[in-house]
């Protein structure tokens, strides 16, 4: 059996300790699938004496991950510390001028630095593999570069945030307002230690513009991607969007347009009884379309010690088994840069507002409605009990200028009793 593939692990939080569960419990079996034993060396962390209950004994300890990423006993530098600045970064570009390997979870890192970090490695013949980062035990990334590569990919979709989904089903199934639901959250432990990040559709949109790179061949550009998070969705929104047959998600999608590549992670409406209006809970959801494929659908556990490990362990035993693939799928000097285009496809849209309780006001909205060429597809009018009139619309596609332009002629009419509400609606 060949040489053993050694290992040195940077962070030992949930995902670090499913790591080191899976290559000790299963030695003999990632031996077995790779031709050679898969062993750490070294890891580190913040804190030596914390309780992670695995035994770590056996491995040599680095405070500082930077001295682990160098050690010469470490073929693969598995980083799993997060975030975009500091140890992350720097460790990792420690261990590719050392000439080792990378596999990863930090999303937000490769959004950031992909382009840079990915040039230095394939220049000096090391990989960077990043499962993990994205959609968690999905192998969302291993399907785009290698299983759909005969393909040209015409749209990424899904739903990537498992704390948003738990929210957004769990308003709809018990009823509650957002605020509740949030804190609910955020007391069983959902929520980052910077909520926004979950709920303002950050981490999910850093996750879609790494797998935009991929699917059309781009440099990663989060700064293009259009970001919208799920705190303005009330209540309100989830029972009329149901009521109308849809289901609100925090959706992401990526395609290349006539006007450029669209990248946007927000609020949509989707049919109720697609796969993606079934999604429930925590669980993630990834649509691929390609054009000699058709749809793929991906769908598992988008976090968690075990999904996400798994993601890690399936990077590390394709280094063992000697596949060395470009970081986005084809050598990162080819990516070209995209032109951002901001919601360029035509869609329908959803609209909620609240009129004043007079004569005309409809008529009113219906004009500006018209005047930026919008056709009404649905109408209803709910009951009211009070001076205001809640009504909500459904529109044949239009674009987002069109809806922006009808937007701002609503407030021009004097009959809205408080700022309307517009979420897109995505055909899958």
């Amino acid at each position: 059996m060949s040489e053993p593939l050694r290992l040195g692990i940077a962070g030992l939080g949930t995902v670090g300790v499913g790591v080191v569960k899976i290559v000790r419990q299963k030695a003999n079996v990632l031996a077995a699938r790779t031709g050679r034993p898969v062993v750490i060396t070294a890891v580190s962390a913040r804190s030596r004496d914390k309780d992670r209950g695995v035994n770590l004994s056996d491995y040599a300890w680095e405070d500082d991950p930077v001295a682990l990423a160098k050690r010469d006993d470490v073929d693969v530098f598995v980083e799993l510390m997060g975030g975009h600045e500091g140890p992350a970064k720097e460790a990792t570009e420690a261990a590719i001028a050392a000439g080792k390997d990378v596999v990863t979870a930090n999303k937000a890192l490769l959004a950031h630095h992909g382009q840079a970090l990915s040039e230095t490695a394939e220049a000096a013949g090391q990989v960077i593999r990043f499962e993990a980062a994205v959609a968690g035990g999905i192998p969302v990334i291993k399907a785009l570069t290698e299983g759909l590569a005969g393909n040209d990919i015409t749209r990424v979709m899904g739903v990537m945030n498992g704390t948003c989904n738990y929210i957004l089903t769990r308003m709809q199934s018990a009823g509650l307002p957002y605020d509740e639901v949030f804190e609910e959250a955020n007391q069983l432990g959902y929520l980052e230690a910077d909520p926004t990040l979950d709920v303002g559709g950050i981490d999910a949109g850093h996750k879609l513009a790494l797998l935009a790179s991929i699917a059309f061949g781009t440099r990663v550009d989060f700064d293009a991607v259009e970001l919208e998070g799920i705190q303005r969705i009330t209540i309100e929104d989830i029972h009329q969007a149901a009521d109308m047959g849809y289901r609100i998600k925090l959706l992401g999608v990526s395609q290349m347009t006539g006007r450029g590549l669209e990248q946007r992670m927000s609020p949509c409406l989707v049919p109720d009884d697609s796969p993606l209006g079934q999604l429930e809970g925590g669980t993630n959801m990834v649509v691929l379309e390609g054009d000699a494929v058709g749809q793929i659908v991906l769908r598992g556990a988008g976090a968690g010690e075990g999904p996400t490990a798994s993601a890690v362990m399936g990077d590390v035993m394709d280094i063992a088994r000697g596949l060395r693939i470009a970081t986005f799928g084809q050598p990162s000097h080819t990516l070209e840069q995209a032109k951002p285009a901001k919601s360029a496809t035509a869609a329908p849209y959803y609209l909620r507002m609240e009129l004043l309780d007079k004569p005309g006001a409809l008529a009113k909205i219906a004009a500006v409605m018209g005047e930026a060429g919008i056709s009404i597809d649905r109408m209803r009018q709910y009951s009211h009990a009070d001076e205001t009139a809640p009504v909500l619309f459904v529109t044949h596609k239009t674009t987002r200028d069109a809806l922006d332009h009808a937007l701002k002629g609503f407030d021009a009419t004097g009959v809205l009793a408080s700022p309307p509400v517009s979420i897109r609606i995505e055909a899958v």
